[in-house]
């Protein structure tokens, strides 16, 4: 088997965006699915928590999703505030099958800021299913990951190398996704 060596990822970068357009989804923060991941628990969820009382305080619309409705609760820390919407998926692109896209649009969202469990699943998958709609995404790299460094690197490669590519990251490319941190997004 060959070894390759993986192109260097470029650095996250600062991103402002509007609360009346954006929304943060927030995908599968629940038990069993995040609670014996130490990257999840330990990294994901205070920067998470952080993120959504910035959101929440901003007006940002707050979404999430999981694929394990019946048998999971989510995290205390991160969990849904009353009344925001659970959208159920059985997909890992949260698009598909779902009505994420009539809620964003209903919403006259533009750019979603997708964070959760993981990386290298429903975070990349839902990112091409945002592009391809005309979304322009946001990962805040340390609220989005997974159990390992390889499943990580690997996303957010695929994240900015995907359909619609940003391979520089190019803060808030239109129709394509930018990776960023909690700490590097605020709202104006």
């Amino acid at each position: 088997m060959l070894t390759l060596q993986m192109p260097a990822l470029p650095d996250p970068v600062r991103v402002v965006l509007k609360p009346a357009t954006t929304a943060l989804l927030v995908f599968d923060m629940v038990d069993p699915i995040c609670k014996n991941q130490p990257k999840c628990t330990g990294v994901m969820v205070p920067a998470l928590a952080s993120l959504l009382a910035q959101a929440r305080k901003a007006g940002v619309f707050v979404l999430y999703s999981t694929r394990a409705p019946n048998i999971s609760k989510w995290l205390p820390e991160v969990a849904p505030a009353p009344g925001d919407p659970i959208i159920t998926s059985h997909a890992q692109d949260r698009f598909y099958n779902t009505d994420l896209d009539q809620t964003l649009k209903a919403k006259g969202i533009t750019t979603v800021i997708l964070t959760g469990w993981k990386v290298s699943g429903s975070v990349v998958y839902t990112s091409v299913g945002a592009t391809l709609r005309g979304y322009t995404v946001v990962v805040p790299t340390d609220a989005s990951l997974a159990a390992t460094d390889y499943e990580v690197a690997i996303g957010l490669f695929q994240i900015l190398t995907q359909n619609s590519a940003n391979a520089t990251n190019e803060p808030l490319k239109a129709k394509a996704s930018t990776l960023s941190r909690t700490d590097m997004i605020t709202f104006q």
